[in-house]
């Protein structure tokens, strides 16, 4: 079974935090949403924190600012994923070498399109 975290999982369907979820959703995977603010995103429960999310994900696709990156990178660690997507505008120097501390194996594209999903399409 395919799984996917959405770290800064949307209900604004024009958010790419929100697009992701339907994406990944439309491609097969069980999505885990995760944003401290809501409960359920496009009808999926949503979840506070990625160690919240019931089980650990084959993939984590981060859209969050990159001060919010750094903070959550520990979390995402311990949780594990098999990739981390940092989507455009969510890496920074200072996130990659925290990443690569944590020995997260990191993909810096944007994961709508590595899932095959075109991001003009929702």
């Amino acid at each position: 079974m395919k799984t996917v975290a959405i770290l800064g999982a949307s209900t604004d369907r024009a958010k790419f935090g929100n697009k992701a979820v339907r994406a990944f959703e439309q491609q097969g995977y069980t999505v885990y949403p995760v944003n401290p603010k809501e409960t359920v995103i496009e009808g999926v429960p949503a979840f506070k924190s990625i160690l919240d999310v019931p089980e650990r994900p084959n993939l984590i696709s981060v859209y969050l600012p990159p001060p919010v990156v750094l903070k959550v990178l520990p979390d995402i660690a311990t949780r594990g994923c098999d990739e981390l997507w940092l989507n455009p505008g969510t890496e920074s120097d200072e996130v990659l070498a925290a990443a690569e501390r944590l020995g997260l194996n990191v993909i810096q594209a944007c994961s709508l399109i590595g899932v095959g999903v075109s991001p003009g399409q929702f």
